[in-house]
């Protein structure tokens, strides 16, 4: 019975520790997507100033705003694939991120990628 009994105790340990990387894993996941959407949010704003002078500013003002777009969809896909991971792993000793505070940063992403877009639209675009 003691060697059935430890043999238990080492699955469940090993099933807590498997949800605990699920965790980790869906955290990397997110940061993922804001940092993708970071990029495509700089890339957009800067499109707007490196491209002057070399396409049309109506050819500017559309990439910049599909970057910019794409930026707010990385940020709202972070949050949405965090909160809606897929089937719940077993309880993990680590602690999510809390979703008001993921709702928050990334409402707020999207407020300045959308602000972008205002800038990149009625901006000035040479020096």
């Amino acid at each position: 019975m003691e060697v059935a009994e430890k043999l238990n105790q080492a699955a469940d340990r090993r099933t807590e520790l498997a949800a605990d990387r699920t965790v980790l894993a869906a955290e990397r996941t997110y940061a993922a997507w804001v940092r993708t959407g970071l990029a495509a949010l700089a890339s957009g704003v800067g499109a707007k100033k490196l491209l002057a002078g070399v396409i049309p500013d109506w050819a500017i003002i559309i990439v910049g705003t599909m970057l910019v777009l794409f930026s707010c969809f990385a940020f709202a896909a972070g949050v949405w694939r965090e909160l809606y991971p897929g089937a719940p792993p077993p309880l993990p000793d680590t602690r999510r991120l809390p979703p008001p505070l993921l709702i928050l940063v990334n409402g707020g992403l999207i407020a300045v990628g959308l602000s972008a877009i205002v800038s990149i639209w009625f901006g000035r675009s040479g020096g």
